[in-house]
């Protein structure tokens, strides 16, 4: 896997089909790193007032009526639709799409080597993480066969204004999806979880314990991003011989390792992954 330091790039006309929850976090991010400027930035939805609500935000987003447009106006095109919609999709336009445009899909079920099969576009595949809307934390890439060297370079060095850039290959898409993309909404639950746990065997109110929690989590954050810790390193600091945080410890191992909690959680997103994999196929 790769990951590159920021850099400029080359200006692109970029286009976004689709500003449902996903790409118009994208959008916003990439506009407010400004890894591209508003008026280089064509966007529609099948429901157009979605995309007017984000061009709202910035001057110079163009609205246009449909993917044909956005193709026509852009030389990077995110599909950011459901999987099932985008193989539909893609039939439809796929004739507008040359060997000019690079096509960057941001889902995870379908494979580069199959949008390839529908376009003459060179494929990408951008999966991004609800933390890039901070300007940071990682997206997953695989480049198609067709990909030039000069655009990997230029795609990467524009990823990494809002992320950083992981190359990888399709056999760990759905595990490293689980841990940069989904794991968020994972890490989510358990603080939740421990938040809840607190309030209930204690006498701090439920502000208190998130507000604390929020502080822990950032600073955590800040000392992972600054070298001074390791997971391993950082829990081995914290932890005193026979204290308080050591007993702690000794419940989450036991609760854990008996459940295999995480074992079972990625056994079933690779279960609904290969579900997904199987529409796709049909669709194709």
């Amino acid at each position: 896997m790769r990951c590159l330091k920021k850099e400029g790039i080359r200006l692109k006309r970029v286009g976004f089909i689709g500003t449902g929850s996903m790409g118009k976090i994208i959008i916003e991010s990439f506009i407010e790193s400004h890894a591209v400027t508003p008026s280089n930035v064509t966007i529609t939805n099948r429901s157009l007032h979605k995309a007017k609500e984000v061009a709202s935000k910035y001057e110079g987003v163009s609205v246009v009526e449909d993917a044909k447009a956005v193709i026509e106006q852009s030389d990077w095109v995110f599909l950011c639709v459901k999987p099932l919609q985008m193989i539909p999709l893609l039939k439809e336009v796929h004739h507008f799409l040359t060997k000019k445009h690079v096509l960057i899909s941001i889902t995870s079920p379908i494979l580069v080597e199959e949008l390839e099969e529908i376009v003459d576009a060179q494929a990408v595949r951008f999966i991004p993480s609800i933390v890039n809307r901070a300007l940071d934390g990682p997206s997953l890439v695989t480049f198609g066969q067709t990909v030039t060297d000069d655009s990997k370079d230029e795609l990467l060095a524009f990823f990494n204004k809002i992320s950083r850039p992981e190359i990888i290959g399709d056999n760990i898409t759905r595990v490293a999806s689980d841990l940069g993309c989904c794991g968020p909404a994972f890490l989510s639950f358990l603080l939740e979880k421990m938040i809840q746990g607190a309030v209930e065997e204690t006498n701090i109110t439920k502000d208190e314990a998130v507000n604390i929690t929020e502080a822990m989590i950032i600073g955590y954050g800040e000392l992972l991003r600054q070298k001074h810790f390791s997971l391993e390193t950082l829990r081995e600091r914290v932890t005193v011989p026979g204290g308080v945080t050591g007993v702690g410890l000794d419940v989450l191992r036991e609760d854990i390792e008996a459940q295999k909690v995480f074992n079972r959680l990625f056994e079933k997103t690779h279960e609904k992954y290969d579900e997904d994999r199987k529409h796709i196929k049909d669709q194709l």
